[in-house]
């Protein structure tokens, strides 16, 4: 077997389809492409949005304007009127609320929620934050809870002898579910008392170690040795010297002069330092 010889494997490889070689080959005259028009000619080309010169799409469809908002808050909203509309029907179920106002008719003031109003009807999801608005009027005392209200809303609830509570989302850090403030507060305490104990003892230890060593009284010289030692042994020879005999406290203070002398002074040694050599 030589190069020449050499072959692919059969129906690994399709010919190229040869066009515009007679009727006889299958593809002569037009060579598949029709009879005339713009898509026959060499280089006709249509984009894929033209639509035959009519108006085409992005021009009929006017432009997308503006922008949107990623931090926008959608709310459920529901208005005061359709509040009150449903709690005359008896659709809420009163209980006593603190802090309420007693309303003008007597009335047990009721408590209203996103999952009450979801369950009359008048919320349809409960995933977004609920909006009370001040559409309509209100005569009954309702205690309603919601994330928002508007101004309108709210001094209707209020004038109707009602009360509002926001939910807010806490921006501090809160203790644990289940930790009581009172646990962190005997923790503080015993930090604090294991600190003022150990504060003392932290000192008394500095103190002994920075206060210097007391000497012994045997250690102490005698204040005013050499001038005492000075004046028996003058005394003692101005006895001499007169023919008299020295009294015996001269003769010990003359002796132990002599035998005690001053401690000479400790002289403080220079540190050495290394002269440069002149001739290198």
């Amino acid at each position: 077997m030589k190069l020449h010889d050499l072959k692919p494997a059969a129906g690994s490889r399709k010919a190229k389809r040869r066009v515009g070689r007679g009727i006889a080959a299958g593809q002569g005259k037009t060579a598949g492409r029709g009879t005339k028009g713009q898509k026959a000619r060499a280089g006709g080309t249509i984009p894929a949005w033209f639509e035959g010169g009519q108006t085409p799409l992005h021009q009929r469809i006017p432009k997308l304007r503006g922008f949107r908002n990623l931090f926008k808050v959608e709310y459920e909203v529901v208005n005061v009127g359709d509040i009150a509309r449903v709690a005359e029907a008896g659709g809420f179920e009163g209980g006593e609320v603190p802090d309420a106002k007693p309303s003008k008719k007597g009335s047990a003031p009721v408590t209203v929620n996103q999952e009450i109003l979801r369950a009359a009807g008048l919320v349809r999801r409960l995933d977004r934050p609920m909006k009370v608005l001040g559409a309509g009027d209100l005569s009954t005392a309702l205690f309603v809870v919601a994330d928002a209200f508007s101004a309108s809303a709210r001094s209707k609830i209020e004038a109707a002898g009602g009360t509002v509570s926001v939910l807010e989302t806490p921006e501090t850090k809160r203790p644990a579910i289940g930790v009581d403030k009172g646990d962190k507060a005997d923790t503080a305490e015993s930090t604090a008392e294991a600190a003022a104990t150990e504060a003392p003892a932290a000192e008394a230890a500095s103190a002994e170690v920075e206060a210097p060593a007391e000497t012994s009284p045997a250690e102490e010289p005698k204040a005013g040795t050499p001038k005492r030692a000075r004046a028996a042994k003058g005394k003692a020879e101005a006895d001499e010297a007169a023919g008299a005999e020295p009294s015996a406290d001269t003769t010990e203070t003359a002796a132990e002069a002599t035998d005690e002398k001053p401690a000479p002074k400790a002289r403080a040694r220079k540190p050495r330092t290394d002269t440069p050599d002149t001739d290198a």
